[in-house]
This record gives C-alpha cells, structure tokens and sequence, in this order.
C-alpha cells in the first residue's frame, strides 16, 4: 500500500475526535485536505475505513485494524526518533499520560519537577474516569496510565509508587465528629459516594461488603469537587481520596471521622501493557515518578499524619 504518515495521523484524529472537521483542526490543516487524505488512504486500503451513521462516524472493521495499527507503527517511530535525539544529547520528544481523575491533585506537581528537568519534552495529559482510563488502556492510545485499582482481566506491567489513603468525611460540626466510630454507628447515615465503576468506588463497597454493612446512598457523583460542596452543604458522609483534601479539612468545610477500619489503604500505580516498549521519555518519566512520588507527596503524607484525629 502507497500511504504516509501524514495520512496515518489524520486517520488517527478522525478515529480520536469523530469528525473530518475535528480531525482538521486537531492537525492544523483544512478540511478538504482531511477529506482528500482519507479518500487517497481508504483507495490504498481498498475497503471504507469509516462510515457516517445520523451525526455520528464511526470506524468500518478494516478501520478499526488500520488505526491499531497505525497506533503501533507511529509509536514505534516516535521512539526511534527519541532514541536518536538521545544518541545526539538532545532531550525532545513527546509523553502521553491518561489518569485517573482523583490523581489531578498531585501529578501536576510531579509534572512540574519533571519539566524543570526537561523543558524540551511536550507532555499530553489526558484526566478522565477510571472507565475512560481504562478504556484508553486498553486500545494502547498512551505511554502509560495512573488509576489506583488496576484492571484485574488486563496482562499489565504494574508500579506501585505511591500509598493512596481513603477517608470517611463530614460537614464541620456533624454530630459524629470527635468520636471514635464503628460502621455500625453510621448506620443511619446518607453517604454520597463516587459514581459506580471508579477506584474510590470500588474500594469503598469492597470493604462495606467484606464488613455487611449497606450504606443509604443518596447521591452518585463523578467529581470529588462535587462531592466535597455536598458534604459540606450537610447532605451526607462520603468517602474520598486524602489527595483530594487540602491539608487542613476545614477550611472546607469538612472534617475527618475517626472510623474503625478507616483510612481504607490502596496505592496508586503507574501502568501500560505488558510487553509494550516505552519509549525513551517515558522510561524516564516513570523513573522520575517513583524516585520523587515519597519525596514531594510524601512530604505531605507525613503532614496528615497525627492529623485525623484532631480534624475529626
């Protein structure tokens, strides 16, 4: 087949965005071009590689097998061109990163230490749901992935890099604050809980389930921010990620409960597929990440800790 790379990545930006004048405006180029590209490519295919059904386009059968493969060969050239930028002494290239939502709250900071190292590395950070992550994980659209509750049906390299501690939380001045609890005690409670299929989510009714206690949930939501404004308007208890918390709880409003059991213990792992081959910048970004994770959070861990208690 006679097909360029340029054809392969607007190909790629039709597939990603859904749309000719998406695609066009993720490249930088017009929509005709796009259009004309995607002929001359579907010609060499020989097969339609997409087709448009109401307002939607979607990918034909032979379009979803090319933009693996396209995924696959433009991956495998990014890396060589990073490697020679490195036989040259030169630090360029590009990292792609999908993360779990609830991480947004600390891998900025990492982020930051990396590019002071770095300045020349172009970063995509791609913050979505636990699914969307996974979602991405699972057609390889990154270099590497952070969730704190890996998929169990994925063959995946796994780095444990950081302690991600849950807590049970409630508007400042709840009757329960001060007290030593067990779930039993919360019985009566509201809970307002993230929504079905996210990491804290998970965590939370694995360990409800494992003690036979059913929470009252009256709300679901997808935002710790969300969550956060609820409990602090006196809706309900919920249990959130302590990186989603500022240092002090209540000057939000909030306050940490002293439950047994609590905080629940999971770790946030840094992921991609087993056997992949990062490439040369995101080699080193993971090692980035494991080697300051403990240095700069940790330094905040320590800060939390004696102070539950006295917040609750």
């Amino acid at each position: 087949m006679n097909t360029t790379f340029r054809q392969l990545r607007l190909f790629l930006a039709l597939a990603d965005h859904g749309s000719v004048t998406a695609a066009a405006e993720a490249c930088h180029v017009t929509q005709p071009t796009v259009s004309m590209q995607l002929r001359e490519l579907a010609d060499a295919v020989g097969l339609p590689l997409h087709e448009q059904i109401g307002r939607r386009l979607h990918l034909t059968a032979a379009g979803e097998a090319l933009a693996v493969t396209a995924r696959a060969m433009l991956d495998e050239w990014l890396a060589f061109e990073q490697a020679i930028a490195a036989m040259k002494g030169l630090e360029r290239g590009r990292l792609r990163v999908s993360l779990a939502s609830t991480a947004k709250y600390f891998v900025p900071r990492l982020l930051g230490s990396f590019c002071a190292e770095h300045p020349n590395i172009e970063i995509a950070l791609e913050v979505l749901n636990r699914d969307g992550v996974v979602a991405r994980l699972r057609e390889n659209r990154d270099d590497l992935y952070i969730m704190s509750m890996p998929p169990e049906n994925l063959d995946l390299e796994r780095h444990a890099f950081l302690p991600n501690p849950l807590v049970l939380i409630a508007n400042e001045g709840h009757r329960l604050a001060g007290r030593h609890l067990e779930l039993a005690d919360l019985a009566a409670e509201r809970f307002i809980l993230r929504e079905r299929g996210s990491g804290t989510r998970l965590a939370c009714d694995a360990h409800f389930a494992r003690h036979g206690f059913v929470p009252e949930v009256r709300l679901a939501l997808g935002s710790n921010e969300a969550i956060k404004q609820a409990v602090a308007g006196g809706l309900g208890l919920a249990v959130i990620s302590r990186h989603a918390l500022a240092d002090r709880p209540a000057g939000d409003q909030l306050t940490i409960l002293d439950v047994q059991g609590f905080p629940l213990q999971s770790r946030w792992f840094t992921l991609y597929p087993r056997g992949k081959r990062l490439s040369p910048v995101a080699a080193v970004f993971l090692e980035h990440l494991e080697r300051t994770a403990c240095e700069s959070v940790g330094r905040r861990d320590s800060r939390w800790h004696g102070q539950t208690l006295a917040e609750g």
